[in-house]
């Protein structure tokens, strides 16, 4: 997953699902003779070749996924072309509108709810030869209405990032590591001098979420059912975020002059951030001299909480070619495969069955893969995306805000959805 997505993910959702949404009523296509299909839980099948739509974080990518493709296509006989999309959202919207969509394509979790709603997806989880090797959690992020619809092909977690000079200059050893919300004030403290802040991080849900969920709090609740933005968990956690803001130890990555927290970890204006795992090819394009070790979140007053973040390989279901979109899907997601992709572009495997290899080849940034056994999802409803798109921007005011009341304003918008 890139890094710019991921940390946008849900600032741009809005637009995402939006266009989405516009597609209702749109699912007839991909006109032609050679395809065949008995039934509605089958896949079809012809001769036509795949069409691959991604949205590449930068050449290593585009590349990685370019070989793999060629690779399988070899392999199975049947020709297959990757298109890098210079804006997925757009273009994929695009396609379905004109009923000439991608046949297997990368997938968020805040368009699921929209394309699958209007018909435009096929639900072929359940037929994965390798379904049950991917993490729970992931399976549930692309879960529509009790059904799977597509395998998730990597993901990231959220942890805390701590630079390794500035931590020795303040003293702190690793024994001084927090893993109390009290712990992380305090030495957040320490390392605020001149102009770096303690801890720098963006200030929107999709990083103030993971306080949310170390105090035991949720937008949404584990079924999808009901809105609980209002709870008292949440409040706990944004007056705990807020009171560092106040007193100068945290602070957003815009105020101090950065377009994300990664950038403001690089120009030493943060000593620690949350972020997730992309921040590594960051960090090694744009500040290689940066040391730096990744911890785990700490725990809140109810244990460890994170936010996790995932694509999958959505498929058309009007390709086609499903069955064939099936077999490269399942290629594409082995445990080889996703080591590989890891290898060429840092996401981790989506699979359980590649941890123990991918933990021995990134040993210092097995945190990462640890938060995958506590980690929340980003709501999935249709028209989530726009609440938490109105929630990113109440959060830009959570210094001298209400958190009560930012959290009631969210409550309703999410009462208007969830059913």
């Amino acid at each position: 997953m890139k890094r710019h997505t991921a940390r946008t993910l849900l600032a741009a959702g809005g637009t995402v699902t939006a266009a989405a949404l516009l597609l209702t009523g749109c699912g007839s296509g991909f006109s032609g003779g050679g395809t065949s299909s008995s039934g509605a839980g089958d896949l079809t099948s012809s001769k036509k070749a795949l069409t691959v739509m991604i949205g590449s974080s930068g050449d290593a990518e585009t590349k990685a996924v370019q070989d793999a493709v060629a690779a399988w296509s070899k392999e199975s006989g049947t020709k297959a072309s990757v298109v890098a999309a210079t804006d997925l959202a757009q273009q994929l919207s695009q396609g379905f509108a004109a009923s000439t969509p991608p046949d297997v394509f990368y997938l968020s979790t805040d368009q699921i709810a929209g394309y699958a709603s209007n018909g435009s997806l096929k639900a072929y989880g359940d037929m994965l030869k390798n379904k049950d090797d991917f993490y729970p959690s992931l399976v549930k992020n692309f879960t529509v209405d009790g059904k799977f619809y597509c395998a998730p092909k990597d993901f990231s977690t959220l942890q805390l990032i701590i630079n390794t000079d500035l931590w020795t200059k303040a003293g702190l050893t690793d024994a001084d590591i927090p893993t109390t919300w009290d712990q992380l004030a305090s030495v957040a403290k320490k390392l605020t001098t001149g102009t770096t802040k303690g801890l720098v991080f963006g200030g929107e849900y999709a990083r103030i979420g993971a306080f949310m969920a170390q105090a035991g709090g949720r937008l949404v609740s584990a079924d999808g059912k009901k809105a609980e933005a209002n709870s008292d968990a949440n409040v706990e956690a944004l007056t705990y975020v807020q009171q560092h803001l106040k007193d100068g130890t945290f602070a957003y990555a815009k105020d101090v002059g950065a377009g994300w927290g990664g950038e403001a970890f690089g120009k030493q204006l943060g000593a620690m951030t949350i972020e997730g795992n992309w921040i590594t090819g960051g960090l090694q394009s744009d500040f290689p001299n940066v040391k730096y070790k990744v911890a785990e979140l700490p725990a809140g007053p109810k244990g460890k909480g994170t936010l996790q973040f995932t694509n999958c390989w959505g498929m058309a279901a009007d390709s086609p070619n499903q069955k064939a979109a099936l077999d490269l899907i399942e290629y594409l997601t082995t445990a080889k495969q996703q080591l590989a992709f890891s290898k060429a572009f840092g996401p981790m495997p989506s699979v359980q069955s590649a941890a123990d290899t991918w933990k021995s080849d990134n040993s210092a940034l097995v945190p990462f893969l640890t938060g995958a056994d506590y980690a929340q999802g980003v709501p999935t409803t249709k028209g989530s995306a726009d609440v938490v798109t109105d929630f990113n921007s109440q959060l830009e005011g959570l210094k001298t805000g209400d958190p009560k009341a930012i959290l009631e304003s969210v409550q309703s918008n999410l009462e208007a959805i969830v059913k």
